[in-house]
C-alpha cells in the first residue's frame, strides 16, 4: 500500500511534533534497536528515527534497510530522521499518534 501526495503531508504535519523514538547509529541496527522500532511502529503506527550516520549515502541506504525490516512506509527523510509509518489496525487510540492527531483535529 502506497501512502498518497495527502496522507504524506498530514503524516508529515504530525511527525513534526515528534521526538525521535529509535536511534540509529554508525555500527548499524543492532537488535536492540529493531525491537524498539517494531514496537514503537506497533504501537505509535508513525514514528521518527534519527540516524546517528554522517554520510548521506549510508543513512539513505540504513532508511531503505528500516522500510524494508519493518515494512514500514517512508514518509519523509530529511537530514539525519526519518520518519516512517506502517498501519496497524488493532492500534490503540491512546498511543497511535495519528488516531490521536485525527482526535484532536477533529474537535476544533
Amino acid at each position: 500500500m502506497s501512502l498518497s501526495s495527502a496522507q504524506k503531508k498530514a503524516f508529515r504535519s504530525i511527525g513534526h511534533h515528534l521526538q525521535p523514538i529509535v536511534t540509529v547509529s554508525e555500527n548499524g541496527l543492532s537488535e536492540g534497536a529493531q525491537q524498539e522500532l517494531e514496537r514503537a511502529l506497533r504501537d505509535h503506527e508513525l514514528v521518527k528515527v534519527k540516524l546517528a550516520i554522517p554520510e548521506r549515502e549510508e543513512r539513505q541506504a540504513m532508511v531503505e534497510e528500516l522500510i524494508e525490516l519493518s515494512g514500514a512506509e517512508l514518509v519523509q527523510s530529511l537530514g539525519k530522521t526519518a520518519l516512517l509509518y506502517r498501519h496497524n489496525p488493532k492500534a490503540n487510540p491512546k498511543l497511535s499518534n495519528v488516531q490521536r492527531a485525527e482526535e484532536h483535529h477533529g474537535r476544533h
